[in-house]
C-alpha cells in the first residue's frame, strides 16, 4: 500500500512536511482477505521503495487528494513497473481506489485535466451495472445473487470524492477505452453519472471510484453504510483483492519481508481529529530497512 502525503488529519496529528500516512482501513481490508501489508512510503529513497516493491504481490493506491508533484510521479512509476511485471509474465494486481483511480485515469489517458467535478463527497450509493456486462473475473463474480441485486438497488457503497469522469468521456478517450472496461457507474447528488468500477482488459488492474474499505472499518461519517449487506461488500472485496495477489508467483526472502511489514509500525487513533479516518499509520522519517 502506497502512503499518501500528510497525516490524514490536516496536520492535527503531525505537521511535519515530510509526513505521510496510510489509513488503517486499507491495511485491515488486505488483512481481512488473508494478506499482510508492506507500506511503500512515497517519499523514501526510490531505491528503497522499489526494493520493497519487489517484496509484494500487488499494490493498492489509496484515496486522498494529492494529484501532482512527487506523489503523482511515484504513482506513475509504480504503475508502469506493475505493467512491466505483468508483461514479463508475472500476475501482479493493482487496486486503484478513489484518488488512486483518478491518478491511473490521468496516467493512462496522458491527460492531467481529464477529470471533472462531481458532488459525491459524503454519501452512500448503489452501483449501476453496465448493460450486458460480463462480471466474470471481476470483484462482483464473488457476490451471491441476492447481494448482487441489492448492491444495484440499495445504498451499500460509500462515496467520498469531488472528481470523476463521465462514461461518455471515458469511452471517448481511446487510451482509456482500450485499456479498461467499465463495469459500473454511479449517480452523484446532482443526478450526474460517473464511472465507478473499471477492470483492465489485459491486466489484473481494478479501479474503484467508491470505497470498499470503509463499510467495515471506518466510522467517521454517519453516511457510511454498516448493514450486514454493506459489510459483505467489504468482505467480498477483501477476498477478491487477495485472491488476485495469491496468483503472483513472487516469493521473496522471508527476512526482508518481516523487517518491512506494517507490523513494524503502530497505528494512531485519530477519530477525534474529525477528518473521517479512525486510525492511520504515520511515517515521518522514511526508513530504509535493507
Amino acid at each position: 500500500i502506497l502512503s499518501h502525503p500528510g497525516d490524514g488529519a490536516s496536520g492535527r496529528l503531525n505537521n511535519d512536511t515530510n509526513a505521510s500516512y496510510i489509513a488503517a482501513s486499507y491495511v485491515k481490508l488486505a488483512e481481512a482477505g488473508g494478506a499482510r501489508v508492506i507500506p511503500l512510503i512515497y517519499n523514501e529513497p526510490e531505491e528503497s521503495l522499489f526494493q520493497k516493491l519487489e517484496l509484494v504481490n500487488g499494490v493498492i493506491f489509496t484515496g486522498g487528494w494529492a494529484k501532482q508533484g512527487l506523489y503523482y510521479k511515484i504513482v506513475k512509476k509504480i504503475f508502469n513497473k506493475a505493467l512491466e511485471r505483468n508483461d514479463a509474465g508475472e500476475h501482479f494486481p493493482v487496486y486503484a481506489i478513489c484518488l488512486g483511480f483518478e491518478l491511473v485515469t490521468m496516467i493512462i489517458s496522458q491527460n492531467r485535466d481529464i477529470l471533472e467535478r462531481f458532488d459525491a463527497e459524503d454519501n452512500a450509493s448503489s452501483l449501476q451495472f453496465v448493460e450486458n456486462i460480463n462480471i466474470k473475473g471481476t470483484l462482483f463474480q464473488r457476490f451471491p445473487p441476492d447481494l448482487l441485486k441489492k448492491v444495484s438497488t440499495d445504498c451499500l457503497v460509500m462515496q467520498k470524492h469531488k472528481w470523476g469522469i463521465t462514461p461518455a468521456k471515458f469511452r471517448g478517450n481511446v487510451a482509456l477505452s482500450s485499456f479498461f472496461e467499465i463495469v459500473t457507474t454511479c449517480i452523484d447528488e446532482n443526478s450526474k453519472t460517473y464511472v465507478s468500477t473499471v477492470k483492465a482488459k489485459k491486466y489484473p488492474i481494478t479501479g474503484f471510484q467508491w470505497h470498499p474499505e470503509k463499510n467495515a472499518f471506518e466510522w467517521g461519517s454517519s453516511e457510511i453504510p454498516h448493514s450486514e449487506d454493506a459489510i459483505q461488500v467489504t468482505q467480498h472485496a477483501a477476498s477478491y483483492l487477495v485472491s488476485e495477489a495469491r496468483k503472483s508467483k513472487n516469493r521473496p526472502e522471508s527476512k526482508k519481508v518481516l523487517s518491512n511489514l506494517i507490523y513494524n509500525y503502530k497505528p494512531t487513533y485519530c477519530g477525534y481529529a474529525g477528518k473521517g479516518y479512525d486510525e492511520v499509520y504515520l511515517f515521518t522519517q522514511p526508513i530504509s530497512r535493507f
